[in-house]
């Protein structure tokens, strides 16, 4: 008796060659055939040639972690912000919902205002504070309204090996400079592009392609790492780790300069309080969320070597 082999599933990445995406190309392998897209191959402020990417590969999933990310210049270019973390997410969701796809959708602590004095919950009430966090709360609106299955997973302070981040920023003016100042009064918990990568593939995994699809628990989930610290708390500890494993720097570790963001004035403001609280999806999908220390040493060794 033959036995008929399972088609292969399509996943399709957008944004293959940004930090989350370029983790994605790894951590989405296993579950099937991984169509990963840069810019050139799928440029999400081009509605038309969106739509047809996806009629072309017609995915079982589409991962959209493309965006406009750029925080300050969004500020000035705000069209171009909108359509990319907007309008593209609503036509992906169109498009997923047409094929009976799911669509993973990430977005960001900007949508919050960042005055709340606990980590926020899924429901507490959105009021972005720049043209950035406006963009993806209407990404996260223009997906809710078409409704079919959908996953958005809001991070924060995210970091990769792959890309520009505030862990290579700090690693390389400790090593250029003697002193540094860094703000002490914003709060989050620094998060690996490889952890939102590695989480994304366990749901996909586990609850899309083994699960009922139809019972798949669409909706918006905070991902991020278990504990928090301060942006100064943060470079101190990149600072320390990278010393502790003979990286030779020019600044001080504990000489690192803590400062209030009024210090540092930029032309988007920045949530005060970035904490996201992930008892709804640790719950949900069944998963742990390590703390963020282990995942940064990690990248670092990563960036190291």
């Amino acid at each position: 008796m033959q036995h008929k082999m399972p088609t292969v599933p399509t996943l399709l990445v957008t944004g293959s060659n940004g930090q989350v995406g370029f983790e994605l190309r790894r951590s989405l392998a296993p579950l099937g055939h991984v169509v990963a897209l840069d810019r050139a191959g799928c440029d999400l402020s081009n509605v038309e040639a969106l739509r047809q990417v996806v009629r072309q590969y017609r995915p079982d999933v589409i991962v959209n972690p493309a965006a406009y990310t750029a925080v300050d210049k969004a500020e000035t270019d705000a069209e171009t912000a909108f359509a990319v973390n907007g309008t593209a997410a609503g036509v992906l969701a169109e498009e997923a919902k047409a094929l009976g796809s799911l669509l993973v959708h990430y977005s960001t602590d900007y949508v919050f205002d960042g005055s709340k004095a606990g980590a926020y919950v899924e429901t507490d009430p959105v009021n972005p504070r720049s043209v950035y966090g406006a963009s993806k709360l209407a990404g996260e609106q223009a997906i809710e309204a078409v409704g079919g299955h959908s996953l958005i997973l809001r991070t924060c302070w995210v970091a990769g090996a792959h890309g520009g981040n505030f862990t290579k920023t700090m690693l390389k003016l400790g090593r250029e400079r003697d002193s540094l100042r860094v703000i002490a009064d914003q709060f989050g918990a620094p998060t690996t592009a490889a952890l939102i990568a590695d989480v994304t593939a366990q749901i996909i995994g586990r609850f899309w392609f083994a699960g009922e699809q139809s019972a798949f628990p669409s909706g918006i989930y905070h991902l991020a790492a278990a504990g928090e610290t301060s942006w100064h708390g943060y470079a101190t500890e990149v600072l320390r780790y990278a010393a502790a494993q003979g990286i030779e720097l020019k600044v001080d570790p504990a000489s690192v300069e803590a400062i209030p963001a009024t210090a540092y004035p930029l032309p988007a403001p920045r949530p005060a309080n970035s904490r996201l609280d992930t008892a709804k999806l640790r719950q949900a999908f069944e998963i742990h969320l390590p703390h963020w220390q282990p995942g940064i040493h990690y990248l670092l060794d990563q960036i190291f070597s």
